[in-house]
This record gives structure tokens, C-alpha cells and sequence, in this order.
């Protein structure tokens, strides 16, 4: 059976795959695959493009390998299927004082999914990449085998499964060491910046004495404004600086209800939000304590948020840019984005550190990330994100699988060297609409 319910979290594109919902970590492939048909474990559906996608194929849904099969409260080791989500696993840890080594933006992806993009969070520059503090996990392959992998044991599926996009088997389940914390609470400070050489500064500064940094910017604004936005730097709030946190309560949730035929994202929307936010900011830049929760994970409190670019979906652009380069590029970049009167509202930028992923496809890198959404209004649209990929091919700085819908041939393979050793390890019936469209014309 086909079904289109299955989508990547921007919604583009749109694909017919046949789904088969796995409930069983022993039962994976003998009767899921038929002759000659291809596969793509799929958890939570949070990857933006069409890295979790098969079109024609099918996909293996692991959301139900959902059991957190051991925690060692003392040494900060959990051992879960690959289908746990984050929020699952920190509502276990964060009372027993630990905490994600490594987070993404969302506590909805599954551990499997996080390990098959390598994610990151804001603090690579102290930490690395998620795959950095995976111990070792349980890999399925079409032909049978059934393998541990670690650093030490099937070395190189390891080193492949680690930001290898799914293509290598299923993991079926992960061990992680975790970080140890004494309370649920952040201790944050906003800092407003008026442009993109402060936000250096600003980032320079930090890197040291904060574990967490991260920065909003309007790439709605121009000339002098140019980079203008929003640093938070922060770190785990010790016991003794935690009094009465009776006031300091979990963020609200709600839900966006629906689809729009039109995006409510528009240039208008835009210019109001990105200056009200901006100053808002500047109001109240300063040290605040927030919940773990409001402070990583603020668009969570807004369930289907990617309801509000409306039937046709968005794109988001993710690039990394080597720090040599990354001043001069970023600014063209968000040049490009101005001047295309297509902002976003969702305008990451971050340093990354210099630690090396284990992975061998891992975007994550020393460099500069930027990370914008766009809502989809066609050419103009997938114009703008050729441009800014041309930039940062031309920088010689790489684009995120996991948020891409549009990458060249080409791009993959000046950001990613590592391709064809890569190659050797891919299970010989996995695909995705991601792999074969980037592959499809060769280098």
C-alpha cells in the first residue's frame, strides 16, 4: 500500500512510497522487502527535504522501537530502540540529573534519526556532533547480518551509519553516553548585536565560557543592519544558584490547526515580525532562568508549526562555511536573501567547533552555519536557494542532507570528500529521493 501521509517536515516534495511499520526489532526485512524493491528506515519524519523519502520505494516506519532498554543512573549510559524519541528520553534523564549529550532544535526525532544525520546543537563548539558520544549500536542489513558496531568492533559501518542518512541498514538500537547536570534549568543571556562583524565578536567572546550559543539574525535587514540579530549564550544552571523556581514554569503548547492554501509567511509578515523581535530583544537583553525546554526547544511549544507556510510547503537552506571564508560568504549570502525580498523568520546562525565527527558523512565541521526557512513560491524561490549554494560551493563549505531539497551533484561532493569511501558501505537495497537525485549525474 502506498501512502502520501508520510512527508518530510517542509513538505516538499511530495512522493508515493509504500510504508511498513516495524514493531519488532527481530522481524525487520525477511518480510518487509520484496524482489528488487528498495528501503529507507524512516522515524519521526523531522528531516526538512527528501533524506527521509523513498519515492517508488518503500520506507521502514521505526517510530514503534520505542523501549529505552537500559539506564545506568550512575555512569550516565542509556541503551535504547532506535525509535525513543528525545522528549522520551529526557523525561526519563533530566529528573535523574542527566541530561542529551548533544540536542537539535526539536526533542521530537528519534535517537535512530539523530544518529543517521549526525545532528548538532548549540553546543558543538564544546561538545561536537551527536555522533560523538554514541558508544556503539545494532545495524540490520537487507542480506541478514545482524552487527554491533563501535570504534572497535565493524569499525567502518560504524564510521558510515554515523550521518550516513540511512543508507547503510536499520539501527535497530543505540547506546549514548549522557551529560551529567544538577538542575532543568538554563541560565541564559540575550545580547543584541547590530551586525554581522559584532555578532564575530560577540561569538568569539563566548565560545569559552559558555557551553550554549546560538544567534537569531533579521536577514530581512540592509546596508549597516546588515547580520543584526539576537545572541543567546548560556549554560546548566547549578543547584545553588536555582532558589524558587515556582515561577519559571514549562512553556505553553499549542496547536497550529491547519494548512492555509497561502503561507502566512510573506514579506509583510516579515518586516513586522523580524523588527518587533529584534527590539523586543533589545528591551530586555540581559540574564534571565529559563527551563531547559523554553531554551532549546521554543518552536516545540507550537505542535505542527510548519503548518504556517501552508499547502505548498518551504524549503530550508542549511550551509557550513569554513571560517576563512565564512565573513565574506555569509554576507553574501544574506545580500542574496535582501535583495530576493524572500526572508526567513527562521534565521540561525552558529560557530562550530573544531572537534571532528566520527561520521564519515557528518555535516558537521569547524566552520559558520547559517539555517533559513522559505516558503515555497516556485522558481524565484528554488532560484534564491541555487544562489546560495553556489556561494557556499564556491567557499568550499557544505550543505545539511537533512535540510535539503535542491542540492547538485557538484555540491555534495565539494563539501563531502569522503563520498566514495562512504559509498562502500551503503546496503545494497537502501535509497532515498536524497541520494539518488545528488548521485543521479555523477561529478
Amino acid at each position: 500500500m502506498h501512502d502520501n501521509n508520510y512527508n518530510s517536515w517542509g513538505s516538499i516534495p511530495r512522493v508515493s512510497q509504500r510504508v511498513v511499520s516495524i514493531i519488532d526489532r527481530e522481524k525487520i526485512f525477511p518480510e518487509a522487502l520484496e524482489p528488487g524493491d528498495t528501503y529507507l528506515p524512516f522515524g519521526n519524519g523531522r528531516s526538512y527535504g527528501d533524506v527521509c523519502l523513498n519515492d517508488g520505494g518503500q520506507i521502514l516506519h521505526c517510530r514503534a522501537l520505542n523501549k529505552i532498554l537500559a539506564f545506568d543512573r550512575g555512569s550516565g549510559v542509556i541503551k535504547a530502540e532506535a525509535g525513543v524519541l528525545f522528549s522520551e528520553i529526557l523525561a526519563l534523564i533530566v529528573p535523574q540529573g542527566w541530561f542529551l549529550p548533544v540536542t537539535p532544535g526539536t526533542q521530537f526525532v528519534t535517537l535512530g534519526g539523530a544518529i543517521a544525520n549526525d545532528v548538532h546543537g548549540k553546543n558543538h563548539h564544546v561538545a561536537g556532533s551527536f555522533g560523538c558520544h554514541v558508544n556503539q549500536f545494532e545495524l540490520y542489513r537487507s542480506n541478514g547480518d545482524s552487527l554491533v558496531c563501535s570504534e572497535s568492533e565493524n569499525q567502518a559501518l560504524f564510521q558510515a551509519t554515523i550521518g550516513g542518512l540511512g543508507l547503510t541498514g536499520v539501527i535497530v538500537w543505540a547506546e549514548v553516553q549522557l551529560r551529567k547536570i544538577d538542575t532543568a534549568y538554563i541560565l541564559q543571556e540575550s545580547i543584541c548585536f547590530e551586525n554581522l562583524d559584532e555578532y564575530f565578536e560577540i561569538a568569539e567572546a563566548s565560545a569559552a565560557e559558555y557551553e550554549y550559543t546560538v544567534a537569531w539574525i533579521d536577514c530581512v535587514a540592509r546596508g549597516k543592519k546588515l547580520g543584526r540579530g539576537v545572541f543567546l549564550r548560556g549554560r546548566h544552571a547549578e543547584a545553588e544558584s536555582v532558589r524558587d523556581v515556582r515561577s519559571i514554569g514549562l512553556p505553553r503548547t499549542i496547536k497550529f490547526p491547519f494548512s492555509p492554501r497561502f503561507s502566512l509567511v510573506n514579506n509583510a509578515f516579515l518586516s513586522v515580525f523580524n523588527s518587533s523581535y529584534f527590539w523586543g530583544n533589545k528591551v530586555k537583553q540581559g540574564a534571565s532562568l529559563v527551563h531547559y525546554q523554553k531554551y532549546f526547544y521554543p518552536l516545540d511549544s507550537i505542535l505542527k508549526w510548519n503548518r504556517i507556510y501552508g499547502q505548498r510547503g518551504f524549503y530550508q537552506h542549511q550551509s557550513v562555511i569554513p571560517n576563512q571564508y565564512a565573513m565574506d560568504a555569509i554576507k553574501e549570502q544574506l545580500d542574496l536573501i535582501s535583495t530576493a525580498k524572500t526572508g526567513s523568520f527562521l534565521a540561525v546562525l552558529k560557530s562550530m567547533g573544531d572537534a571532528p565527527s566520527k561520521g564519515l558523512m557528518s555535516f558537521s565541521r569547524p566552520g559558520v552555519t547559517l539555517a533559513l526557512d522559505f516558503p515555497n513560491r516556485g522558481d524565484c524561490t528554488t532560484t534564491l536557494l541555487g544562489n546560495l549554494e553556489a556561494v557556499t560551493r564556491n567557499a568550499r563549505g557544505a550543505i545539511n542532507p537533512s535540510k535539503d531539497a535542491t542540492m547538485r551533484s557538484e555540491t555534495l561532493h565539494v563539501g563531502f570528500s569522503r563520498v566514495a569511501q562512504f559509498e562502500k558501505s551503503v546496503d545494497t537495497a537502501a535509497s532515498s529521493s536524497f541520494w539518488r537525485r545528488v548521485m543521479s549525474d555523477g561529478t
